[in-house]
């Protein structure tokens, strides 16, 4: 028979060997830490103990407790950590051990309590957690959190949180039924992306020991982005100045708007508004995704000398939202219009004898150019019995009038050419002929070859 059965039957027949000793010691008592002496507490002789066999049992294959032979105290072999022997997070932990003495054989029954020592710190599973919260969320709402261990029971296990100082958050803590405290974060205060994206929380919890321990886990809080800010031109009115016959192609401005959303909320597009005429569009074109402006059409200064543009930029948000400008472009004019003769009235034929001053044609000149371009002047070939007198019907009106008495017989006919100039850089200028065929009048004798 081996010995645990010999143990079995003896206690069957001594019950008075079923008769507990209770002791109770903290944990991580350091090595030959005295517990008791059992040799007194059991009514043990020391005399004979010396010579008896003394067993312990094992816990874990580790010996933690002996007893010295000499004194009969029961001391520490190796330390015990309570939160090892006790997985079970109670209150109380004990170990129920036998001591048995050989020779003759006796069993004593030994209960050690174990008491705690805030021997632990509170920590948390997770050190790092992120949260996504929308800019949208209102002051109330609520965000779960992770809550912190401590292997430490009673007072040395967590007794409260802390959040590190935040103008938008707080915490709230509930605690279960069966004790342990569960934390939420509470937004206290609306949040704007644009003006902080990420909030870093330090959440702590400190438990009730002496002295106090605690653990910490960082909070991450990523503001999520709502399309709640509008596109923005960095100014309301572009003034543009452009000469008139720009090439198609030709670069008017670059618009510049911005959202300081992000996303699809800060992506734009831009667009004519219907407060921009169509002959405006036939001329120009805008890039939706750039927001550059060309020239598409025929800019002409003496068609339109002022072009407005209305343009906005609209996001890409579910509910877009969108920014307005204004692009005026002044036409500068350029030399491009040739100055232009008109001939009112003209005599082709007149007596050689037609008085000196008769009016020969009544001419108007004009240029559709502006400033120096639109300056004209009238002048006519020289050498010739004519001159040009500008008229009372306006300055740009002029009388052809006979300078001199004319001759059929020395000059049969006139090809009078008028030539308007403008005063640009260069100047244009362009012509008219008048011809002017003299009738015969009596005004000449019969002669004689020889008198």
């Amino acid at each position: 028979m081996d010995l645990w059965a010999t143990v079995f039957v003896l206690c069957a027949v001594w019950p008075s060997a079923l008769s507990v000793t209770r002791y109770s010691i903290a944990e991580e008592m350091e090595r030959g830490s005295v517990v008791a002496n059992l040799a007194a507490d059991l009514g043990l002789e020391l005399g004979g103990l010396a010579q008896r066999e003394v067993k312990l049992d094992i816990f874990h294959n580790k010996k933690y407790l002996d007893v010295n032979k000499k004194t009969g105290e029961l001391y520490v072999v190796e330390k015990m950590d309570r939160e090892y022997l006790c997985p079970t997070k109670t209150t109380s932990c004990f170990l129920k051990l036998d001591v048995i003495i050989e020779s003759p054989l006796r069993i004593f029954n030994i209960e050690l309590g174990i008491t705690d020592i805030n021997d632990n710190a509170p920590h948390f599973r997770r050190d790092r957690v992120e949260l996504d919260v929308s800019e949208s969320a209102t002051p109330g709402e609520r965000f779960s959190l992770p809550n912190a261990v401590d292997p430490d029971v009673g007072i040395n296990t967590i007794k409260t949180y802390k959040l590190s100082v935040s103008e938008h958050f707080t915490i709230e803590i509930q605690t279960g039924s069966d004790g342990t405290q569960y934390v939420d974060l509470v937004l206290t205060k609306s949040l704007d992306r644009e003006e902080n994206a990420v909030h870093n929380l330090i959440l702590t919890a400190v438990d009730g020991g002496v002295p106090v321990r605690s653990g910490t886990a960082n909070i991450i809080v990523r503001v999520q982005d709502t399309n709640d800010n509008p596109p923005r031109f960095d100014k309301q009115t572009y003034s543009v100045n452009m000469t008139e016959n720009s090439p198609i192609g030709t670069v008017v401005t670059r618009l510049n708007a911005t959202d300081i959303d992000e996303g699809l909320n800060s992506e734009i597009v831009y667009s004519f508004t219907l407060y921009t005429s169509e002959k405006t569009q036939d001329v120009f074109a805008l890039n939706p995704k750039t927001g550059e402006i060309t020239v598409k059409g025929t800019i002409d200064y003496e068609d339109m000398k002022l072009y407005e543009m209305h343009i906005e930029a609209r996001d890409k948000g579910t509910h877009p939202l969108l920014g307005q400008c204004k692009v005026v472009v002044h036409v500068m004019d350029m030399n491009d219009n040739y100055p232009e003769i008109t001939i009112q009235s003209v005599k082709n034929t007149a007596d050689e004898n037609i008085p000196v001053g008769s009016v020969i044609a009544l001419v108007g000149i004009s240029d559709r150019d502006t400033g120096d371009n639109g300056k004209v002047s009238l002048s006519i070939n020289e050498n010739l019995p004519f001159i040009l007198n500008k008229s009372s019907d306006g300055p740009m009106h002029y009388k052809l009038i006979v300078s001199e008495p004319l001759d059929r017989e020395s000059v049969p006919e006139y090809d009078i050419t008028l030539i308007v100039t403008d005063a640009g850089t260069p100047p244009l200028s362009d012509n008219e002929t008048i011809h002017l065929h003299l009738l015969d009048v009596n005004d000449n004798v019969p002669q004689f070859p020889l008198s």
